[in-house]
C-alpha cells in the first residue's frame, strides 16, 4: 500500500500492527473486543471498513490510514450496526459510507439502546455519549451489491443474507488471494454472538452464500479473531445449523 507496500505490518497504537493480507489490503484488530478495520488501497481512493466504539478511535484509525497509504480515507463500510463497528464513523470526515440497506433504520431507532451496549461493554459513558451523539448513518445503502471502483480495483459490497443481524455487508476484494472481510457473520475469537437482532435460521444460509461469493481459496477476515479459511468458515456454519436447529 503505497508507502507501506511490500511491509508485512505497520505499527499502531500501543504496539498493535496493521496486517498486510494482499496487495493494497490490510487489517487491524484493536485490542477493545478484538474488533477487525480493514483498508483498501487503490490507485486513486481508499477504502476503510469498519471505524471501531468510539470517535477518539475512529480519529485514531483515520491518521494510521493516512500514514500508511498517503492519501485520505473516501469510502467507510460498516459490516453492520453494532457500536463497537460503527461508533467512530464520525472521524471520517467527507467519506461516502456505506451500509446495509436495514442499517439506516437500524441506527435511527437504535441509537440509545446502542450508546447503553457501549457502555455496558466498558465504553467509557463520555465517550459513548459523544459517539451516539454524533452517529453517522450511511448515505449509501446496499440492497444486494454495490461495486466501488478505488482506481485500479473494484471492490463488491454485497449483503449475502440475514444472521448476526438483518442488515449484514460483507465486503470482497478480488485478487490473489481474494479477501471477504465478514464483519461478525464469522468469528474467530469466541462463538458467533445472537442477539436479540440476530436471524439465527437464516444465519447458515447466508454463510453458504458467502462462501459461494469467496470460494475454496479466499482468505475470510472475522470481525473478531484471526483470518480464517473457507474450511472454518464452513465448520462454523455447520456449528450455527446445530446450534439453531437448522439444516
Amino acid at each position: 500500500m503505497d508507502n507501506a507496500e511490500g511491509k508485512a505490518a505497520h505499527a499502531g497504537e500501543g504496539g498493535e500492527v496493521w496486517e498486510r493480507l494482499a496487495p493494497g489490503v490490510a487489517r487491524r484488530r484493536l485490542p477493545f473486543l478484538d474488533v477487525t478495520i480493514g483498508v483498501v488501497v487503490g490507485t486513486n481512493d481508499v477504502l476503510v471498513i469498519d471505524t471501531g466504539s468510539t470517535v477518539r478511535t475512529g480519529a485514531e484509525l483515520n491518521r494510521q490510514v493516512n500514514e500508511l497509504t498517503g492519501r485520505p480515507v473516501c469510502h467507510v463500510a460498516l459490516t453492520h450496526g453494532h457500536f463497537d463497528h460503527v461508533f467512530g464513523t464520525a472521524a471520517f470526515t467527507g467519506a461516502q459510507v456505506y451500509g446495509g440497506k436495514a442499517l439506516d433504520v437500524y441506527l435511527a431507532q437504535e441509537r440509545e439502546a446502542l450508546r447503553a451496549d457501549a457502555v455496558r461493554h466498558g465504553t467509557a459513558p463520555d465517550d459513548a455519549a459523544e459517539a451516539c451523539d454524533a452517529l453517522v448513518r450511511p448515505n449509501r445503502l446496499v440492497d444486494n451489491r454495490y461495486e466501488i471502483d478505488l482506481g485500479d480495483r473494484e471492490v463488491r459490497l454485497v449483503h449475502p443474507g440475514r444472521g448476526h443481524t438483518d442488515h449484514d455487508l460483507a465486503v470482497l476484494v478480488p485478487g490473489t488471494p481474494t479477501v471477504v472481510f465478514c464483519g461478525d457473520l464469522v468469528e474467530e475469537s469466541g462463538e458467533p454472538q445472537a442477539g436479540p437482532d440476530a436471524v439465527p435460521g437464516e444465519w447458515p444460509g447466508t454463510l453458504d452464500r458467502l462462501l459461494e461469493l469467496g470460494g475454496e481459496t479466499a482468505l475470510y477476515v472475522p470481525g473478531h479473531g484471526a483470518t480464517v479459511d473457507a474450511r472454518f468458515v464452513r465448520r462454523q456454519r455447520d456449528a450455527l445449523a446445530r446450534r439453531f436447529g437448522v439444516s
